[in-house]
C-alpha cells in the first residue's frame, strides 16, 4: 500500500465513524472506499466488517455518560447480537450476498418510517391510557434484534438503522442519545462475532484493516461529542431520512 492509500483509508474510516454514530450508515462511506481501492465485493465486505469493531470501541469510550447504568442491558443485547452476527458471517461465507437484495429495501425503509413515526405512536399510546405492553411485544422485539444482527453480519448495509429502530421500540422512555450510544456498543458485539468468523475463513485484506480501523476508532470517539450537542430528536430524524434514501437507492 502507498502512503496516499493509507491516508485515504484513515480519512474514509474517520468519516464513516462519524456517520455511524450520527446516522448509522458507516458502510455507506467505507465500503465504496474499499471497492475503489480494488477489493472484490465480498473481500471489501469482510474487511469492512472486521474494521467496524473499532467504531464501537471508540463510541463506547466517547459515550460513557450516556452508557452509565446500562451495563446489564448492554450485555444481554450484546449476547443476542453476537449470536446473530456469528450466524450472519457463516451465511455470507456459504451464500451470495445477493440473497438479500429483494428484501433489504423494505427492511431499511420500514425501520426508517418506524423511527419517524415513533413520537406519534408514543402519543397515541398515552392518549389511550396504555400502561402495560402486550405480552408478545418483548419476545417479538428480541427476535427482531437477533434477526437484525444476522443481517448485520451477513450483508450489513444500514444494519445500524434496524437496530436503532428496534431499540427505540424496546426503550420508548429513553432519550435518543442514550439509545444511540447503546446501539453503537451492541453493534460492536455483532460485528465482533462476525469478524472472528471472517478472520478465520474469509478473504480479509489485513493491510487495509489497520488504517481503516484507526479512522473508525477516531470517528467513533468524536461522534458522541457531536451527537450530544444536537437537539434531542435530530439524530432520530436524520437517521430515518438517510435510511429512507438508502432504501430507495437499494431498490433502484
Amino acid at each position: 500500500m502507498t502512503v496516499v492509500e493509507v491516508a485515504e483509508l484513515v480519512g474514509a474510516g474517520f468519516a464513516a465513524g462519524l456517520v455511524s454514530v450520527l446516522v448509522s450508515l458507516a458502510s455507506l462511506v467505507s465500503y465504496p472506499a474499499l471497492l475503489a481501492l480494488g477489493l472484490s465485493p465480498v473481500s471489501a465486505n469482510v474487511t469492512n466488517t472486521v474494521s467496524l469493531v473499532f467504531i464501537g470501541a471508540g463510541a463506547a469510550l466517547g459515550s460513557r455518560a450516556e452508557l452509565a447504568g446500562t451495563r446489564r442491558i448492554v450485555l444481554r443485547l450484546g449476547l443476542v447480537a453476537a449470536v446473530g452476527g456469528a450466524g450472519g458471517s457463516a451465511l455470507l461465507l456459504i451464500a451470495p450476498a445477493s440473497t438479500f437484495q429483494a428484501v433489504v429495501p423494505f427492511l431499511i425503509g420500514g425501520a426508517s418510517i418506524f423511527l419517524l413515526g415513533q413520537p406519534y405512536l408514543a402519543r397515541r399510546r398515552e392518549s389511550r391510557g396504555v400502561v402495560a405492553a402486550p405480552w408478545w411485544r418483548a419476545p417479538l422485539l428480541w427476535t427482531a434484534m437477533l434477526g437484525s444482527s444476522v443481517y448485520a453480519g451477513y450483508f450489513g448495509a444500514a444494519g445500524g438503522i434496524l437496530v436503532l429502530a428496534i431499540m427505540t421500540a424496546m426503550f420508548p422512555d429513553w432519550p435518543p442519545h442514550r439509545i444511540n450510544a447503546v446501539k453503537n456498543v451492541v453493534a460492536m458485539f455483532a460485528n465482533g462475532a462476525a469478524a472472528l468468523g471472517f478472520a478465520g475463513f474469509g478473504p480479509v485484506h489485513w493491510s487495509f484493516v489497520a488504517p481503516l480501523a484507526v479512522g473508525f476508532f477516531l470517528g467513533g470517539r468524536v461522534g458522541p461529542v457531536i451527537a450530544r450537542r444536537l437537539p434531542n430528536n435530530t439524530l432520530r430524524v436524520v437517521a430515518a431520512g438517510c435510511g429512507i434514501a438508502m432504501a430507495v437507492k437499494l431498490a433502484l
